[in-house]
């Protein structure tokens, strides 16, 4: 027992020692200057290869001390690969701490309920890992598509809502697949258990999802919404969800007009039956949850409050009084902004 705790307390001594080493024996800033530096650290690089790259680089001293360092505290049986970002104010030692702290480049990219495709499609864009246009030709990619067992037109729906933290040089197909991941990760267990159940696919949920996601404001009406559609599908009733009538065509930021209605589209479910081929944008997981779990009502109409909430109704003498009273505040507000302006 006192052996064990003698070697215990040489190694902590030792490393703390190497530690210190670093500290007085290689204090001085790296010869930069003011400038700073991307250094790669290819993908499998072991840690005496980054420690050769960084030679090259003059952003070490004494190469065998770095070496020994690894050994000592482990770093050279684990590095992470990616870009660092070296300033011209580090130390050998602060260089040390940020290959074992793994402190790559990465771009934060958020998706947001109810993104589409071109929407994250711009948002990759931005950040330089894939352009628009090739974004959307990955979606439609068959071989891709295979690899992660998705049955739909596209990958549109697939990619979860959250925050990505996504390595500078990441390739395009890893950083798709990371979102898609994250939605199997939330889509499973007694969520697939409750779609076998219903006898639906996971395109089916993701689809009527999509809809709920761009058609809900408040989760309250989330599960009767995804009722009202359930019902109409029961009933043989087209959908009628309008941001299905603009996809594909036009932003869901923009208005939608009759015209919108009338066009023949696979997606615009005026015009179709059923639900679309796939998903229309990404659902959050309270609409993947509203899907798989409607609620008991027998409405199969709503229209708008004009505030965030809508008025929902069983029969068309319901609705078309609902739409009445729709239009006539519509039109009561419209003139108070027109006087106003």
């Amino acid at each position: 027992m006192k052996r064990n705790i003698i070697f215990i307390l040489a190694g902590t001594i030792l490393l703390c020692g190497t530690y210190l080493a670093v500290e007085l024996l290689i204090p001085l800033p790296i010869p930069l200057g003011s400038k700073n530096i991307e250094v790669e650290i290819p993908k499998g690089a072991t840690f005496r290869q980054a420690v050769e790259i960084l030679s090259k680089e003059r952003l070490m001293r004494d190469r065998n001390l770095f070496l020994f360092i690894g050994r000592i505290s482990g770093l050279d049986r684990r590095i992470r690969a990616g870009f660092y970002s070296i300033y011209g104010s580090m130390s050998p030692f602060d260089i040390f701490k940020m290959l074992k702290l793994g402190q790559i480049i990465e771009y934060e990219i958020t998706i947001v309920e109810g993104d589409s495709l071109r929407e994250i499609a711009e948002k990759l864009s931005e950040k330089g890992i894939i352009n628009t246009e090739d974004f959307i030709q990955l979606s439609a990619n068959k071989d891709f598509l295979f690899l992660y067992n998705i049955d739909a037109p596209t990958f549109e729906g697939y990619l979860f809502p959250d925050k990505y933290k996504l390595p500078k040089g990441i390739a395009p197909e890893d950083a798709v697949g990371m979102m898609i991941n994250r939605m199997r990760e939330k889509y499973s267990g007694e969520l697939m258990s409750r779609t076998s159940e219903l006898r639906l696919t996971e395109r089916e949920i993701l689809t009527l999802a999509s809809i709920i996601e761009k058609e809900a404001v408040t989760d309250e009406e989330r599960p009767i919404i995804s009722a009202v559609y359930y019902n109409r599908l029961r009933k043989g009733m087209p959908l009628q969800a309008d941001p299905t009538c603009i996809y594909g065509i036009k932003s869901f930021k923009e208005k939608i007009t009759l015209t919108d209605l009338q066009l023949k589209t696979p997606y615009n479910t005026y015009v179709i039956k059923g639900l679309p081929p796939g998903p229309i944008a990404s659902p959050g997981i309270k609409s993947i949850i509203a899907a798989l779990y409607p609620a008991n009502v027998p409405y199969i109409y709503f229209v708008s409050n004009n505030d965030g909430t809508h008025r929902f109704s069983a029969t068309v003498l319901e609705h078309e009084s609902a739409v009445k009273s729709y239009r006539g505040r519509k039109g009561k507000e419209d003139k108070i902004k027109n006087e106003e302006s």
